[in-house]
């Protein structure tokens, strides 16, 4: 695990007592109970904050800082608000980290002040509605050529925070698989989201409420040449640093929400009584935390471990895959264990264990099911592919 300096150290510290302060647990639940509501006000006092600017150069009005700063973020933020982290997160994989790796100078100085600021968000639009992990083999959606860039026609699932996005950094097909190749040629766009052709509609799910996940219909949309991120028909390319990225901010944000769980669980289990004593005195309840903690650490481990690797420019693919399963399964059965130690309060949703379980079920699904990851993961050692 990377050893935080002191000044990494006093920046964790800083960010806990302002999400305390600013955004205690009682609020969290209020946020999220609201279905489809946006919280500007949390967008907002991220911006007050610097976090948008977070992980962008100061040669672009960013705050600076690597991949173990944002980790730090991502844990502190999921801490409190779960599965609302995302909020910030999205952007700063989607927009900021997307630009800064695989943009022009054009598109730098065009996008990441604003981003910096808190000027601009960004959603992803990959998932395809037939593909899900077969992103490149189903890819419908599709990009033409026409006088001064590209029309795009299709259909985006899962794209969260679309209907509030300034900006889709979007994947579509634009050219057929050439020969000895199972895929075809794609290329991502950066693409301005309130433009005639474009619609979006909010998919209902179980978690991460206020921040809606989205259905988004492409007709005829117009995209500017000089919107193109990276190359044309590379487009997995210019997106595979923000995919691995994510599922780095994904690990640290699974062990946030360890975090919350244990401190709920402890909080507990040291004021509820039964047969005489806190229920905290029983070893059954002792050995859930102990698992609790095990986890945590565990979590916390890999987590830096892969946040310090991408940082120092060490190959991180794999071990980004391997911290985003073990974190997510470890930060479900914490969730889940949880709620077992707050017996049937803790599925009253007035408690923020309920909001924990629900909202770190996602992580086992996106941004890789974890059973694509093992694929990779086996290949890895010389297993042969399997899909």
């Amino acid at each position: 695990m990377v050893e935080l300096s002191s000044e990494r150290r006093a920046f964790q510290g800083t960010l806990r007592d302002w999400v305390d302060r600013e955004f205690p647990k009682t609020l969290v639940i209020e946020l999220e109970r609201q279905e489809h509501v946006y919280p500007h006000a949390l967008w907002d006092e991220m911006t007050k904050m610097g976090l948008h600017g977070l992980g962008i150069s100061e040669e672009y009005g960013g705050a600076g800082g690597g991949p173990v700063d944002s980790a730090i973020a991502a844990r502190e933020l999921a801490r409190n608000l779960g599965g609302l982290t995302w909020v910030w997160a999205i952007t700063a994989f989607a927009g900021s980290r997307a630009i800064g790796s695989a943009g022009s100078d054009e598109q730098k100085r065009e996008f990441l002040p604003q981003i910096a600021e808190g000027r601009l968000r960004f959603a992803i639009a990959a998932t395809e509605p037939g593909g899900g992990t077969d992103l490149l083999g189903a890819m419908r959606t599709r990009g033409e050529r026409v006088d001064g860039g590209w029309k795009i026609n299709g259909q985006k699932m899962w794209s969260t925070g679309a209907a509030e996005a300034d900006y889709l950094l979007l994947i579509a097909k634009t050219s057929e698989a050439r020969e000895g190749s199972r895929h075809p040629g794609t290329t991502a766009f950066l693409v301005k989201r309130d433009q005639p052709g474009i619609t979006t509609s909010y998919i209902p799910k179980i978690g991460m409420r206020a921040v809606g996940s989205c259905e988004v219909f492409l007709d005829d949309v117009f995209v500017p040449d000089e919107h193109v991120l990276g190359e044309v028909d590379r487009g997995f390319r210019a997106m595979t640093t923000t995919l691995n990225h994510e599922r780095v901010i994904s690990a640290a944000m699974a062990l946030g929400m360890i975090d919350g769980v244990v401190e709920e669980a402890v909080d507990y289990a040291t004021q509820r009584e039964a047969f005489g004593k806190v229920i905290g005195g029983h070893q059954i309840i002792q050995h859930y935390i102990a698992n609790l903690v095990i986890w945590q650490k565990q979590a916390e481990l890999l987590a830096f471990d892969v946040a310090g690797r991408e940082e120092a420019g060490l190959p991180y693919e794999m071990e980004a895959k391997i911290a985003k399963v073990a974190t997510s399964e470890h930060a479900v059965a914490a969730a889940d264990l949880g709620l077992q130690v707050l017996g049937g309060m803790g599925l009253a949703q007035e408690t923020n264990m309920q909001r924990y379980w629900r909202d770190v079920r996602q992580f086992r699904i996106a941004p890789i099911s974890n059973e694509m990851a093992r694929n990779s993961i086996a290949e890895s050692v010389g297993m042969p592919r399997s899909y």
